[in-house]
């Protein structure tokens, strides 16, 4: 799969300043003052960006389920006609999210109330598709499960990859982040194969 490898834009460092902020202190405790001196800029001149926080939130939240559903069909697309290597492959991506994204990830949990209806119910959309991926190659390497126990256990390790922000810092709760990626690598896999019976 390919990578960007690009120096981030002015607007990606903002917004990765604004998702490490909110979730560190909440949507409610920064000030775009604080967030434009995390990028070295005023705060009035993220308004040359952003029309204000609640649209760097809307684009932060919305852009990771576009960024997940879309890094999703690639790697279903460039997957050999291997149900299993397509399963390490989507596990894979969403350990990359869940070890390198892990603000967003709370970010997600804590403030997705806050987004517009219109902005909440594509996030929901987005994140549904990005389900279903999971679910068809869930089921297509195990085509005894059921559409329904296929979806509560791709649901099931969402919740354990997703669950990165909660173990600490590498050094503190985390092993580091080669030994945390290979352990939730393990557990995901461990998870899908107690469907087989």
């Amino acid at each position: 799969m390919t990578t960007r490898t690009d120096a981030p834009t002015r607007r990606e460092q903002i917004l990765k300043a604004a998702a490490r902020l909110f979730a560190e202190r909440g949507f409610h405790g920064v000030g775009v003052d604080e967030i434009g001196a995390a990028v070295g800029i005023s705060g009035p001149g993220l308004y040359r960006h952003f029309p204000g926080k609640d649209a760097m939130l809307a684009e932060l939240l919305v852009g990771i389920s576009e960024r997940l559903l879309s890094g999703g069909r690639l790697r279903v697309e460039e997957a050999p006609a291997d149900p299993e290597a397509l399963l390490a492959s989507l596990i894979d991506g969403h350990i990359d999210f869940a070890l390198d994204d892990r603000p967003l990830i709370t970010l997600h949990d804590r403030e997705l109330d806050r987004l517009r209806d219109s902005d909440r119910k594509l996030v929901r959309q987005l994140q549904r598709q990005y389900v279903e991926l999971w679910v068809t190659a869930v089921r297509e390497l195990h085509p005894d499960v059921a559409e329904s126990e296929a979806r509560a256990a791709v649901h099931a390790v969402f919740g354990l990859l997703n669950s990165t922000p909660h173990l600490g810092s590498y050094g503190g709760g985390l092993p580091g982040r080669a030994a945390t990626e290979t352990l939730l690598r393990r557990l995901a896999h461990g998870a899908f194969a107690s469907l087989a019976g």
